[in-house]
């Protein structure tokens, strides 16, 4: 192809600039070669494995330390709840001491969870595979070991699930796309690793929105089980709809740009976001390599704080992944901290608000001195650009071989249509988006020496795509439901690297709250669907 005068103007003024008839000409010969740059990169093979030799590490400030953390108190010995249903909607918590004290069998508890995981996927549409073999195998030699007296710890012999981004080794991994659906990958992740090795129990792989965005993929969509008529939100969309219902002891899912914090807050579980570079995605979808973040939902934040410490730390394979330490605490004795709280997103009227101003009352009755700050005055949406060019860039070949023609979702506002357009990106805007990215961290991280956390509304999608940006950890907590039942959340931002204090202060929250303790009674359709309606997929998209 030749490139022309026209096609230069053109293109300058998609990009933005503009340049004279001569500039546009003298141009014509280098963009001539760049275009032979790229027909020779598209001949080589490059795996959506494969990250680029950029690696991107939030450059955390060095800041005062908190006072030294008491130990964790040990998991004490439980009650077995009084009926399948109670344990089913147990927290891991509870179930580890009834499997380490040999009142409940992993074999039992994971026939459990298989068995609802049947009855309920018909109205949920969360399972992309029942995982049962591997899960019975496993839950076999969970109890054995125990009986011969080595127990792994608190996950010793839990059911868990997948998002079906993470590589399982013998079981298909989707990544929720139809030109992927029977697709193997001949390894298991470092995630599903190292929860095996904690004596963990898979027992499906769990659905996600097509290549992590939203709650559609190849088999429909995914439900929210308190409304059954509405989606589950997404990306992470199966993790969150599974936990919720109890098919589960918890779920792992992973967020771009609210994929844990929004299924979580639909589906009134709890989830934690870690900090950028905390887990290893080695084995993992790929959808922005600087974005991309894996972390657990639950039904409670000590929970999320058993299955992180089961899961961070380098594996030498993600080489964005930093060595620091992690020690899981108690709850916090919030009177000794600081919380920020951002003042404009809780003066601003919205569906939560009065959730969320109960929340800062009962923090403040907690003890804690509250303290207003304000997210520094960066056009965090000009920089959901980075996510863009790198998806693009993650999924190049199924845009170029039109593969992208087989995904659900079609339209302006999917992916088929955004990859395309996010080749026009110019790569001098996208290293300006980080280099303003650099400044946000700066200031974000500024105004954390002033504050041990912060607490945000979790719909302020300013806050949410600013600190996915900056990567900064989060934990969502459901804080409410309103008149119409629809589940509410609030979010805790820590400093980089501090997940231990947010999930902390998150258990003294919900030492205070029950709202962790809620479970929904799940409707189940008739076969031909009645009373379910068409599903709601309100809110704003998530990846």
């Amino acid at each position: 192809m030749q490139i022309t005068e026209a096609m230069v103007a053109a293109a300058a003024q998609i990009a933005g600039m503009s340049f004279s008839v001569s500039e546009r000409e003298q141009m014509r010969e280098a963009l001539q070669e760049q275009l032979r740059a790229y027909e020779q990169l598209r001949a080589a093979p490059i795996d959506n494995a494969i990250a680029p030799a950029l690696t991107f590490v939030p450059p955390a400030r060095a800041q005062t330390a908190l006072a030294p953390p008491e130990p964790a108190a040990p998991i004490a010995q439980a009650a077995p709840p009084g009926t399948s249903e109670d344990l089913a909607f147990a927290p891991v918590s509870a179930l580890a001491p009834l499997i380490r004290d040999g009142q409940i069998s992993s074999v039992a508890l994971t026939e459990l969870y298989l068995d609802r995981l049947k009855r309920h996927d018909p109205a949920l549409q969360c399972v992309v595979t029942l995982t049962e073999d591997l899960a019975l195998e496993q839950a076999r030699r969970a109890d054995a070991e125990l009986a011969a007296g080595r127990y792994r710890g608190p996950l010793h012999g839990i059911p868990w699930g997948a998002k079906d981004l993470l590589a399982t080794r013998g079981v298909r991994t989707t990544w929720g796309a139809a030109p992927f659906r029977d697709q193997l990958i001949d390894e298991d992740a470092t995630v599903v690793s190292r929860l095996a090795d904690a004596g963990a129990v898979l027992v499906a792989k769990l659905t996600m929105g097509e290549l992590a965005w939203g709650d559609v993929w190849f088999g429909g969509m995914t439900r929210n089980p308190w409304n059954i008529a509405e989606g589950s939100s997404g990306s992470s969309a199966g993790s969150a709809s599974a936990a919720a219902a109890g098919l589960a002891g918890f779920t792992i899912g992973t967020e771009t740009w609210g994929s844990i914090v929004s299924p979580a807050t639909r589906c009134g579980v709890t989830g934690l976001r870690p900090t950028f570079g905390r887990v290893s995605r080695a084995g993992a979808m790929a959808l922005s390599w600087s974005m991309d973040k894996i972390g657990p939902i639950c039904r409670s934040a000590e929970d999320c704080a058993l299955v992180f410490e089961a899961i961070y730390g380098p594996d030498g394979r993600d080489m964005a992944v930093a060595d620091r330490p992690f020690r899981r605490r108690p709850a916090a004795d919030v009177s000794r901290l600081r919380i920020g709280y951002l003042r404009r997103a809780f003066d601003q009227e919205h569906d939560q608000q009065a959730h969320d101003r109960a929340t800062l009352d009962l923090l403040r009755a907690l003890g804690a001195e509250l303290v207003p700050i304000d997210l520094p005055d960066i056009p965090s949406e000009a920089l959901g650009l980075i996510m863009w060019a790198e998806a693009a860039a993650a999924f190049d070949e199924l845009t170029r071989d039109g593969r992208d023609d087989l995904l659900t979702r079609q339209g302006a506002d999917a992916w088929p249509n955004r990859l395309r357009a996010a080749r026009l990106i110019p790569a001098v805007e996208y290293i300006q988006a980080n280099r303003l990215r650099t400044i946000a961290i700066g200031a974000l991280e500024q105004i954390m020496t002033s504050v041990d956390l912060y607490v945000a509304p979790s719909s302020g999608e300013h806050n949410l795509l600013m600190t996915n940006l900056t990567g900064h950890p989060a934990l969502v907590l459901p804080n409410g439901r309103r008149a119409d039942g629809a589940w509410g959340s609030i979010s805790l931002i820590g400093r980089l690297y501090d997940e231990a204090t947010i999930l902390a202060v998150g258990q003294a929250y919900q030492g205070a709250t029950d709202f962790h303790l809620q479970h929904p009674a799940i409707v189940t359709p008739s076969p031909r669907g009645e009373g379910a309606g068409p599903p709601s997929t309100s809110g704003a998209p998530t990846y």
